[in-house]
């Protein structure tokens, strides 16, 4: 009896010790082992208090777009399913027109760049209950005008319209053609850096078509050799504007339906100049157009008299370094607006009249708003998201248009984000942090009361606590030189403080950007933990120039990306080897794109702190990346080479002493793989040695198959093996 009880305790015992020793593997990462549960496509109605969400049934293989009401949350129908109309067989995206009757769905898309794609297009009517096709094209951006009776494409780099109910066509331009004129779509460096893709726009009552053409004749093109599976490589030939080359000449054209003309607006003397964003404003014979210097530190908001053709600045805006661009302007309903700007020193919400004039700067402090909502007319309520509660936590509030009753809606401490029913009676929050899994819950806009649980991802907590993992430690890291910088750091489960550990650094360090933050976690904090679990400490730096703690923090960068950062992240690793369970003599660091320009750096100027890094599609020299986003922080490499050559990694090969890891996909349309080659280059003629990986045909991401867990698997590997 005694050796059976025996026999069961030690099976028990040895059962727990198989639980609390569970280990977390490269292939449950990429397999999806913690993936949670979201609200795919959730969109809300503008006419009814409801929202819509794309599903999928997997017995049926069919997907679904359908009706939620927002009070009960309760599935109100199903406007369409897949499988009652064979000629649609997937749904990839989908949008109403403005009375919301009908439904443009897409479907076959095939991906060109970041954004950007082409698809097949049917419109499903809903009072009817039919389905049709406008045209037999792979498409891009179809849009429905006011009405909606017509639908505006783009088709080969020109524009079209189509009249539904006559199936009348008018093709708006003639001049469309690859790699020289764009009409009403936007070119490679505007889609990536301004990160939109239409460049076109109804006005309220569809009568005019306001659009950008982009002549790319003079860009100089890159080229990129595809090697797929056939026996002889095919070549990708594209425009890309270099930091200091030519870009795309811009221009503005209204288009009018009525009288079938076209009317070329003169924006003013402007010299090689942007127009990142195009709206009509609530008058249908109104245009916003923003025009920006290509400094990129000076901005117009123009209203065009869209009958007269003339122009007039509304709103100036200038800065000593870079204007961001965002999607925040928003019209009222007597054509004041609300505009946020980052003129006091941190990015706030400004309310303008019709004019331009200033009526109420709605936010201020020294923190960030980090997101604008909308305006709810009925109540005078401006509802956004911020900073206010800490730099690396997000928080929804509301917030009178004169500045007033302002009201923190969101109560845990974390990261929340909202979606606003269309009445902005309810809102749909997402919340997580580093310890809490995403949970979306309904709830009220005035108190911000929970009203009911949607979505929650116990399950994916509860998997993990299975696992040996201890979650991040946040702090602030102060160096040497007495900057504050917000950190985060992971340690082994059974971390003993008399022991000392290898540290292996992640950052990103980018202007404006954000790797310490209180949300759950990315695939890469699995792989952290991975490591942290093998008996590392990973830790997360956020140097200066990245972002939400204010313009003076995110803007010293200027004209000299790669010297603060650089210099923040080795003098945190200082500090970080001088803990008395840290190894000095073994740490890492790891980044991707700036933050593989950042790790390369980092190796080369602090040889004598970093032992080991990595870099996955890395700029090695700012004068081989786009000019938008170079220009926008360094000027042109004419104006500024010093500030070019003195922080590219290849000027500094000669120092390297550590262990070197570089990594390129091929078909790079980004970060081009000249990059490393350049980089490759240098090195061999400094006589160093390092090791490198190059990936055939992968873009910027490095994936697809089983890309990813052989990237990260080499990457785990030379970790063990340098560090």
């Amino acid at each position: 009896m005694k050796k059976y009880s025996l026999a069961i305790l030690l099976f028990v015992a040895s059962s727990l010790s198989v639980v609390a020793q569970q280990k977390i593997t490269l292939e449950e990462i990429w397999g999806g082992a913690f993936r949670t549960k979201g609200m795919d496509a959730l969109s809300a109605m503008k006419n009814t208090n409801q929202y819509t969400v794309l599903n999928f049934d997997r017995n049926s293989k069919s997907y679904q777009i359908d009706l939620y009401d927002f009070a009960t949350l309760e599935k109100v129908s199903t406007l369409f399913d897949t499988k009652n109309h064979s000629e649609v067989t997937s749904i990839d995206s989908y949008s109403f027109d403005k009375n919301e009757k009908k439904i443009l769905i897409a479907t076959k898309s095939n991906p060109i760049f970041r954004h950007s794609f082409t698809a097949e297009y049917f419109i499903y009517d809903i009072p009817s209950k039919t389905v049709s096709s406008f045209t037999a094209n792979a498409i891009q951006e179809p849009t429905f005008s006011a009405d909606g009776t017509k639908v505006a494409y783009a088709f080969e780099n020109n524009l079209y319209v189509h009249d539904l109910s006559s199936g009348v066509k008018i093709q708006i331009t003639q001049d469309g053609q690859k790699n020289k004129i764009i009409n009403g779509i936007t070119d490679w460096v505007y889609e990536e850096e301004f990160a939109f893709v239409k460049a076109y726009d109804w006005n309220v009552t569809g009568t005019k078509i306001a659009y950008i053409k982009f002549d790319e004749t003079e860009v100089p093109e890159f080229s990129m050799d595809m090697y797929n599976e056939g026996l002889y490589p095919t070549q990708t030939v594209f425009k890309y504007p270099k930091a200091g080359e030519k870009n795309a000449i811009v221009s503005l054209h209204i288009f009018d339906l009525k009288s079938g003309t076209t009317k070329k607006i003169n924006l003013g003397n402007y010299k090689d100049f942007y127009i990142p964003r195009i709206k009509w404003t609530n008058d249908a014979a109104t245009l916003s157009v923003q025009v920006m210097n290509r400094h990129q530190n000076n901005l117009d908001l123009h209203f065009v008299d869209a009958n007269a053709g003339t122009t007039k600045i509304v709103l100036n805006e200038k800065d000593a370094a870079y204007i961001d661009v965002t999607d925040n302007l928003t019209f009222l309903k007597d054509n004041s607006f609300i505009w946020t700007s980052e003129k006091d020193g941190f990015n706030h919400i400004y309310h303008y009249d019709k004019s331009g004039k200033l009526k109420k700067q709605i936010t201020s402090g020294k923190w960030e708003v980090t997101n604008y909502y909308g305006f709810d007319e009925k109540s005078g309520m401006v509802y956004y998201q911020s900073v206010e509660n800490g730099s690396i936590n997000r928080d929804v509030y509301a917030i009178k248009v004169d500045g007033k009753s302002k009201v923190r809606l969101s109560s845990k401490t974390g990261t929340n984000s909202a979606t606003f029913s269309p009445n902005f009676q309810y809102f749909i929050n997402t919340y997580s942090s580093a310890t809490s899994a995403p949970t979306y819950t309904l709830n009220d806009s005035k108190t911000g009361a929970v009203v009911k649980t949607i979505v929650s991802n116990e399950a994916v907590e509860q998997k993990l606590a299975k696992y040996d993992v201890t979650p991040k430690e946040f702090f602030v890291l102060t160096t040497e030189k007495g900057h504050q910088l917000n950190a985060w750091m992971i340690k082994p489960k059974n971390f003993d403080p008399n022991k000392k550990y290898p540290v292996f650094m992640y950052q990103y360090s980018g202007p404006g950007s954000q790797q310490v933050d209180n949300a759950w976690n990315s695939t890469d904090d699995y792989w952290f933990m991975m490591l942290a679990q093998q008996g590392y400490i990973v830790a997360c730096v956020d140097g200066r120039g990245t972002g939400f703690k204010g313009a003076a923090f995110k803007k010293c960068t200027q004209k000299e990306l790669g010297k603060f950062e650089v210099e923040d992240q080795i003098d945190a690793a200082k500090v970080i080897g001088k803990y008395n369970y840290v190894d000095a003599s073994r740490i890492g660091i790891f980044g991707w794109s700036y933050g593989g320009f950042m790790s390369s750096n980092c190796l080369f100027q602090g040889a004598d702190v970093f032992k080991m890094a990595i870099a996955v599609a890395p700029v090695t020299s700012w004068r081989y990346y786009d000019s938008i986003y170079t220009e926008r922080y360094m000027q042109t490499p004419q104006e500024n080479a010093s500030g070019y050559d003195n922080n590219s990694p290849i000027n500094h090969v000669s120092k390297l002493k550590g262990n070197f890891l570089l990594i390129h996909g091929t078909a790079d349309d980004n970060v081009h793989v000249q990059n490393t080659m350049k980089m490759v280059e240098a090195l061999v003629q400094a006589n160093k040695q390092f090791d490198w990986a190059i990936y055939p045909d992968k873009n910027h991401g490095i994936y697809g198959g089983k890309t990813r867990l052989q990237l990260y698997t080499k990457m785990t590997n030379f970790i063990k093996e340098k560090l």
